[in-house]
């Protein structure tokens, strides 16, 4: 009589399957997939529509020149984040734009009054008719245009985005915020998880904002914006808004 596995050993079997399923999702998030073609344009290279109108963002700064209107913003949107993933600090020297790279430096020049500075770019905007650069409340004040609240510039390149590649690829390292905390243990539980996932450069970051220190957790390191954003597809099925950030 041919031997049969007796009940209790299948049920061990279905259990040890079950594990071996729910450790392969978990670690899964830490796997080095290929990276499809597709998802290889960074996600604020990629057109987006606002209003109704399709954007292209350019693929290089090189040779950038426009002049038009400038206005700025500040208040209503300091300490939330960017286009870019950045928390936004209407006290530093940057800037929105519909179409350039992130990180592209460019001089505006207030062409009413001859002021000039450089600011980062690092949003998208101004999304209002006629407007080329939305100016952080910093540049805004050193261009003289805080007052007015806009004001005829010229926006010029100055140079191209520092490491960027031929076709548009950001320099890194990146990683993937999962969490904001103002209690830091609970920093700590969350950067634990990470580790114990296999995202062996995690870690956290904390900014201030409005007196309030908020402890950021990162997952990392990732050497290309799409090598992250495929990493945060993954994350985002256990924590909610996850998103890219650059060092």
């Amino acid at each position: 009589m041919p031997h049969r596995p007796s009940s209790l050993f299948c049920r061990s079997a279905i259990r040890l399957v079950v594990g071996l399923v729910a450790a392969l999702a978990l670690w899964g998030c830490a796997a080095k997939a290929p990276i499809p073609r597709s998802s290889r344009t960074p996600a604020t290279m990629r057109p987006y529509t606002i209003k109704g109108v399709t954007y292209r963002p350019l693929h290089t700064a090189r040779g950038y020149d426009e002049k038009g209107i400038a206005s700025w913003y500040g208040p209503g949107f300091h300490g939330h984040l960017t286009s870019n993933g950045e928390t936004y600090d209407q006290y530093q020297m940057t800037c929105a734009h519909k179409l350039l790279p992130m990180q592209t430096m460019v001089r505006v020049t207030n062409l009413q009054n001859g002021r000039s500075c450089v600011l980062r770019v690092n949003d998208r905007g101004p999304f209002v008719s006629g407007r080329i650069v939305d100016l952080s409340l910093a540049g805004a004040k050193t261009l003289g245009v805080y007052g007015r609240g806009t004001a005829k510039v010229r926006v010029q390149v100055e140079g191209e985005v520092p490491g960027a590649t031929p076709d548009g690829e950001l320099p890194g390292p990146f990683f993937v915020q999962v969490g904001a905390f103002a209690d830091r243990r609970n920093a700590e539980r969350l950067l634990s998880r990470l580790f114990a996932a296999g995202y062996a450069g995690s870690r956290i970051n904390y900014k201030e904002i409005d007196g309030t220190r908020y402890f950021r957790v990162h997952a990392g390191i990732f050497a290309t914006p799409a090598e992250a954003d495929v990493a945060r597809l993954r994350l985002a099925t256990i924590f909610d808004g996850a998103f890219v950030i650059a060092q």
